[in-house]
């Protein structure tokens, strides 16, 4: 298995004028984002607005990130659902289509207690032999993955090997370092905290920003590995601002439309997601010309 690690993007679905899946765009923004040295991406995630993609959709956009990539770089195929059975479905899916691991949400409406939570990861995680990073987002979810749950699954299931952490709460992250193994892989889920949850023993980030600046969010982790702290903590000042934007209204909208404004893909999205407004765009323009990406 490729390692899991450092800067790891959550890559957008680009579509097409007519609302269809732009497989040629998908290859090229794949391609960018190696030759600029990422190191890996996640296909079918909530970037890549996974809950309005067809079965068929979602399959064959794992199959292009997997052929695209060519074994240069982990694909962490993103087949979690609020039904279990679904789980299953999508990650055999991808197991099948040669992904490196499966990106796992926390189930999502129906609101599973703990021990459905424990129950729903483990019946997926007997039905793969792909290695599991769970998703912890509660603000999407609307509930959280306890620190105790996280720790029991890595004890029953031997290919539950991380954590995509998007709590937003360095606690959190805290916790599970000492709750877990020391192998247990942490990744930090929301971009304004990257080099935070690496200072406390992440091992790299799920990032929606490296769609846009792949080169400058991998050089974040390589120079924080290299302990180039001047570089790191100039990268990071120069990223802030991108990355709150980035999230200035429901993600991908934000980052469709500053990849639009690039012109490396289209900035079509599905309903019940609607364009950015003026006045957000307003704001990632300003942004995009101070960082000379216009």
């Amino acid at each position: 298995m490729l390692k899991i690690k450092g800067c790891i993007t959550a890559l957008i679905t680009p579509f097409t004028k007519a609302g269809n899946l732009d497989q040629n765009t998908l290859k090229k923004l794949i391609k960018r984002q190696i030759e600029l040295g990422v190191h890996g991406i996640v296909p079918c995630g909530t970037t890549g607005e996974s809950p309005t993609l067809s079965h068929d959709e979602h399959d064959k956009v794992i199959e292009i990130a997997v052929s695209t990539s060519n074994g240069r770089i982990p694909v962490i195929a993103g087949t979690g659902s609020n039904s279990t059975k679904e789980a299953i479905r999508l990650t055999k899916a991808a197991e099948k289509a040669g992904a490196d691991a499966s990106l796992q949400v926390v189930p999502y409406y129906n609101r599973p207690n703990q021990e459905g939570l424990f129950k729903h990861f483990k019946n997926i995680a007997r039905e793969t032999k792909l290695p599991i990073i769970l998703y912890n987002i509660p603000g999407r979810s609307s509930v959280n993955l306890e620190t105790s749950t996280i720790a029991r699954l890595e004890k029953a299931c031997k290919n539950i090997v991380g954590i995509k952490e998007a709590s937003g709460n360095i606690n959190k992250v805290k916790q599970i370092i000492k709750s877990c193994s020391k192998k247990f892989i942490i990744l930090s889920g929301e971009d304004s905290l990257n080099l935070q949850i690496l200072k406390n023993g992440g091992k790299g980030f799920i990032s929606v920003t490296s769609n846009l600046m792949p080169k400058e969010c991998s050089e974040l982790y390589e120079n924080y590995i290299a302990k180039n702290t001047k570089e790191v903590n100039k990268i990071d000042r120069n990223l802030k601002n991108i990355n709150k934007l980035l999230f200035v209204d429901t993600n991908p909208i934000p980052i469709k439309y500053a990849m639009k404004k690039l012109g490396l893909s289209l900035d079509n999205i599905r309903l019940p997601l609607t364009n950015l407004d003026k006045k957000k765009q307003e704001k990632i323009n300003k942004e995009l010309k101070k960082l000379k990406l216009r």
